[in-house]
């Protein structure tokens, strides 16, 4: 390293003048944050960004307090000082995980954890309620230790719903509208809808958000297209329900048919039983032009997907192949059980059925590869807390099955950095690993540009600043696992979600 500056006040000095540094506040000699925040020194790492460039040999990376204050070549680095210096020489950095579909959050002891343990430093709630909004206060106040949380709205959905309480049913535009400023004034960050939502409620949604100041995401709402949806402003599709249909030379029928069936209050789930049955079939009608003009469509509107391999990959499988998941001592014995009831309700059974959703599945991989050619945007999600889908490490699962969809490992690492942070409004923050963005990194020991798999092969996670090393991680994991044994204690709201499955 050049340079002789060796004190604390010289090193930060440095920092403030350097002309690839960045002037924080709390940086500078002579502020409060200067005499105690931390500095850390990530020392000749491998980088990976976030931004989908290649990797960068030897770099040195600065940490001061929770944000990132200095990124470049380690032969530009002084003394180093009082700093904590970690050495990075055969180690690849990355930015901090989102798992941009998730649930659970308010299991405080079990969920969290997991998540900064296995990397995801931010996560998206998919269903939210006053508990896990409290939960991510408490992790914003520095109470309790978790990954950054985006929280959604409770899920907006119609008269028939397959899902139990919080759901908020509606029927009409002024409920609609009613929804969306009561779920905004309770600290939601985006609405959520769901399946059998219908047309008029859907729209006066799309309206009303904007006067909110935020987005729509969630299912495909089934008696509108999702053309249609994405141009009255959805974010984004989660699950990649309905693409199939959508790129099927039998689209228009098949779309007719489900407008003209009715939703049965006394079967309610009858209809998605009907509806997934049209996706696994529709595969067999693939038209490269339909598929074209409906992503294009997609891509110019700004309407992303979220295809949650992670959770498709499980429901397409007979019920027993993830029964004996060694990770599942992390996971309460309630959830447990509920998993095990759940996943009956989508699992194939006979050789028919299992040949079907394979086939559907990996048509599913390839027409993410083909959404991504398209340039529709993808961000990586698991539906973490539905049957065997597991907080953390299924998000390594997911990258894997993006890179088998197609993705260069570097790319799929994007839909759940860069990329993630861009969907959700925080690219100047977060998401990549750039002087003035927050402190959230994960230190690798082993190349995930050539093996996606190596994401989990951490050495240490940085949330906020704060170093968990292996030694800080195995006792996270340690105490989530005695959490898990203990009596059950978990929430029939979560019970709920764990039966019933995909939201």
């Amino acid at each position: 390293m050049a340079g002789t500056g060796s004190s604390r006040r010289e090193f930060l000095k440095w920092l403030a003048v350097s002309g690839t540094g960045v002037a924080l506040a709390g940086l500078l000699p002579g502020t409060a944050g200067a005499a105690t925040d931390e500095i850390v020194v990530l020392s000749r790492v491998t980088l990976i960004d976030g931004t989908g460039s290649a990797p960068r040999r030897d770099v040195s990376v600065v940490l001061v307090g929770d944000r990132i204050a200095w990124v470049g070549g380690s032969e530009q680095l002084p003394e180093t000082g009082a700093a904590r210096v970690i050495d990075g020489r055969g180690k690849y950095l990355i930015p901090g995980l989102w798992d941009m579909h998730t649930h659970g959050a308010d299991l405080e002891e079990i969920i969290p954890p997991l998540h900064l343990a296995h990397g995801v430093t931010g996560a998206r709630e998919m269903w939210g309620y006053a508990e896990n909004r409290a939960s991510r206060d408490k992790i914003e106040r520095g109470e309790l230790l978790g990954p950054r949380l985006v929280v959604g709205s409770g899920i907006v959905d119609g008269p028939v719903t397959l899902l139990g309480p919080p759901v908020l049913q509606v029927s009409t535009e002024a409920e609609a509208r009613a929804v969306v400023r009561a779920e905004a004034a309770a600290g939601a960050e985006f609405v959520k809808v769901y399946s059998y939502l219908g047309p008029e409620a859907l729209r006066a949604i799309a309206d009303e958000v904007r006067g909110q100041g935020l987005r729509f995401s969630g299912h495909w709402p089934y008696k509108v297209s999702h053309t249609e949806a994405s141009d009255l402003g959805q974010h984004s599709f989660e699950h990649f329900f309905g693409v199939s249909i959508h790129c099927s030379s039998r689209r228009d029928e098949i779309l007719a048919r489900l407008k003209a069936m009715p939703y049965d209050p006394a079967a309610p789930r009858a209809f998605f039983t009907e509806t997934r049955q049209l996706e696994f079939e529709s595969v067999s009608t693939y038209s490269p032009h339909t598929a074209w003009n409906y992503f294009t469509r997609l891509r110019r509107n700004g309407t992303w997907h979220s295809p949650t391999l992670t959770i498709n990959r499980i429901v397409t499988q007979p019920a027993e192949t993830h029964k004996q998941d060694p990770r599942l001592k992390y996971v309460p014995a309630d959830i447990r059980e509920s998993w095990a009831v759940g996943i009956e309700r989508f699992a194939p059974k006979t050789p028919a059925e299992i040949a079907l959703q394979e086939r559907y599945y990996q048509e599913t991989l390839r027409l993410v590869g083909v959404a991504h050619d398209a340039g529709v945007g993808i961000i990586g999600g698991t539906d973490c807390l539905n049957p065997y889908t597991f907080p953390g490490s299924g998000l390594h699962e997911e990258l894997a099955f993006l890179v088998e969809a197609g993705l260069s490992p570097v790319r799929a690492l994007k839909t759940v950095t860069g990329d993630a942070a861009k969907f959700l409004g925080r690219e100047r923050t977060s998401g990549t690993i750039e002087a003035g963005k927050e402190a959230d990194l994960v230190l690798l020991d082993a190349n995930p540009a050539t093996d996606i798999r190596n994401v989990a092969k951490i050495d240490l996670v940085i949330t906020r600043g704060r170093v968990l090393d292996k030694t800080t991680r195995r006792r996270m994991l340690d105490a989530v696992e005695a959490a898990a044994n203990r009596p059950p204690s978990t929430t029939a709201r979560l019970q709920s979600l764990a039966r019933r499955g995909c939201c």
